[in-house]
């Protein structure tokens, strides 16, 4: 037990701060790296090795779920009243928040490959839950991608076996009742992988000639198809 209910709250700020801070680091350090034609992903994976010292995150989307995205602003209003300022909280949640844009912008080069604009491009992402293995949508990047897709032409449909329909948000009361579409073919210009459900780790891209833009890292090497995408 703790002394008090303040102290209680504070330790669930820290540990949401120190997760939003942790994952910003390593969204940051993506964008870093890939400019420099280094996978942030097998950097992660060889420091994983190190048996002290080092605390694996993961690069994504943007941040999901009902905590991290939100919860590290209360305690940044709250300073404000002791003038303080929690810049670090502020740091990372542009750079989290920013990530949707990343990830459009590995979509246009995807599709400028083929040449095709994101303009009437038909576009399935695959995942609208939060994190892998839930129904829980709630905060989404999913929901940014289509927004910003869809606001330069693109023609967005999703796919999600845990959320087979979009539930009422207040965020995005527009897409309530979208239903998720029953297959992955390729009846589509590019692939999206926002939610990295098991069902898509075990899944057999590799007869696929249509391109696929990863944000999780979660297709294997020998399920990619030939036009793969990291984002």
């Amino acid at each position: 037990p703790v002394s008090s209910c303040r102290v209680a709250e504070a330790s669930k700020l820290l540990e949401n701060i120190f997760r939003s801070v942790n994952i910003a680091l390593v969204n940051e350090l993506k964008l870093v790296y890939g400019a420099m034609d280094i996978d942030i992903w097998e950097v992660i994976e060889a420091a994983k090795t190190k048996p002290f010292g080092f605390m694996p995150f993961y690069p994504g989307p943007g941040l999901g779920g009902h905590c991290i995205p939100i919860d590290p602003f209360y305690l940044t209003w709250k300073a404000r009243e002791f003038g303080q300022h929690t810049r670090f909280i502020e740091l990372a949640g542009e750079i989290n928040t920013a990530m949707p844009d990343h990830v459009v912008k590995v979509a246009f080069e995807a599709l400028n490959g083929e040449g095709k604009s994101v303009k009437n491009s038909r576009i399935l992402i695959l995942g609208l839950a939060y994190k892998a293995n839930v129904d829980d949508d709630r905060e989404s990047p999913t929901y940014k991608l289509i927004e910003k897709l869809e606001a330069l032409g693109a023609k967005v449909e999703y796919h999600d076996p845990h959320v087979p329909v979009i539930p009422m948000t207040r965020e995005h009361a527009e897409y309530a009742g979208r239903k998720s579409v029953t297959a992955i073919t390729q009846d589509h210009d590019l692939l999206v992988l926002a939610t990295g459900h098991d069902e898509y780790k075990s899944f057999d891209f590799t007869g696929f000639d249509i391109p696929l833009v990863d944000t999780r890292n979660a297709v294997a090497p020998d399920k990619r198809p030939s036009k793969y995408f990291k984002a």
